[in-house]
């Protein structure tokens, strides 16, 4: 079976389900942290596995090892069904609606998801992506003051970059609220529909991941007025991880150890020969999205990312509390969050989870 054939795209469409519902889908599932990961010992797998990315280079682990086949091989007799997203929110309502077993995801929206599902739904199981995301703006805005009055575009509300940009704005004395009002107007909308809105002059920016950004810079003329990487230490943060349900993870552990196991080896092969990965990354996007990206703007997002399966849970933390300034999340704890049983067995060593873990 060639990889095009073991590859199942769907489009991602809202699922308006309510958390009720969700949260009811769980109601037998303890939220004991070592029970989970007493199972995450286990080889127990499952029929398929139903997997979440997004058609990013923040993704790229994901997008090139299902690409390659990676992912299909190491799950073996586990049926590979993969579906794509635009950002976060989206993601977490198909793993709430039952449609989705384990997805790619940014910080924000997994924290929302924990707090939510009163820590019942969802476990990160390994980190992916550092870096990668940038304010890309007109070149004439030079200040953060500029932006006053202006309308920045975010992937989507209470997303990963719309959270960054929300608590940057706030640091900088210019305040937004959900409704898109304040000193600066944030629109939340499809990433395409940010390039496009920024080369007809109908926004002035936009505070996005990787390709965009470098799409807004060399198709758009814009100018990164904030790398993300600058505000934080050792330019160290969490862009995307992997989060699986809770309830999946007990009932089968040897299929998430498959997965991850599976990212672990694209990495390796990404960071062995990335002229190559780049190659077969910007083929999969051409497949997911109808088109490729040009040269330069490959080179240019891959050189602002760090793939890693380190979980950076420190920045986590942050932006935990910055989400929760923003008033989109209701501050809860997150011990429990994460559960680096097997990726820590894979790696043969501990991982830092910044006491959030049992």
């Amino acid at each position: 079976m060639n990889r095009t054939a073991r590859l199942l795209v769907l489009t991602a469409t809202s699922l308006a389900l309510a958390l009720t519902s969700a949260c009811a889908t769980t109601d037998n599932t303890s939220t004991d942290t070592n029970a989970s990961k007493a199972a995450a010992t286990g080889s127990a797998t499952a029929p398929e596995l139903r997997l979440g990315y997004f058609a990013n280079v923040t993704h790229a682990g994901a997008v090139y090892g299902v690409g390659e086949g990676i992912y299909a091989d190491e799950l073996g007799a586990t049926t590979l069904k993969t579906q794509v997203f635009n950002a976060g929110p989206a993601a977490v309502e198909a793993l709430f609606g039952g449609a989705l077993d384990a997805t790619y995801i940014g910080p924000n929206p997994a924290i929302n998801a924990f707090v939510k599902s009163q820590g019942e739904v969802i476990r990160i199981v390994a980190g992916a992506t550092s870096g990668g995301a940038s304010l890309v703006v007109r070149p004439e805005i030079t200040t953060p003051a500029q932006l006053k009055g202006k309308r920045i575009a975010s992937p989507q509300t209470g997303g990963t970059q719309d959270i960054a940009l929300r608590t940057w704005l706030a640091k900088n004395g210019l305040q937004t609220d959900v409704r898109g009002a304040g000193d600066a107007s944030v629109i939340a909308q499809e990433n395409s529909q940010t390039l496009q809105l920024f080369k007809d002059g109908k926004i002035d920016g936009g505070w996005v991941p990787e390709p965009w950004a470098s799409r807004l810079v060399l198709e758009g003329g814009g100018k990164v007025l904030v790398d993300e990487r600058s505000l934080w230490p050792e330019g160290r943060f969490v862009t995307t991880h992997l989060i699986v349900r809770t309830e999946f993870l007990r009932m089968y552990p040897g299929t998430v150890k498959a997965l991850i196991k599976a990212q672990i080896e694209a990495d390796k092969q990404i960071a062995a020969d990335p002229a190559r990965a780049k190659t077969v990354v910007n083929a999969q996007l051409k497949e997911l999205t109808g088109k490729a990206l040009a040269p330069a703007t490959i080179d240019r997002a891959f050189a602002q990312i760090t793939l890693t399966e380190d979980p950076i849970a420190g920045s986590l933390k942050q932006s935990a509390a910055n989400a929760v300034a923003t008033g989109l999340v209701k501050e809860a704890g997150l011990e429990g969050i994460y559960d680096l049983t097997i990726l820590e067995g894979l790696l043969g060593r501990t991982v830092d989870d910044a006491g959030l873990g049992s």
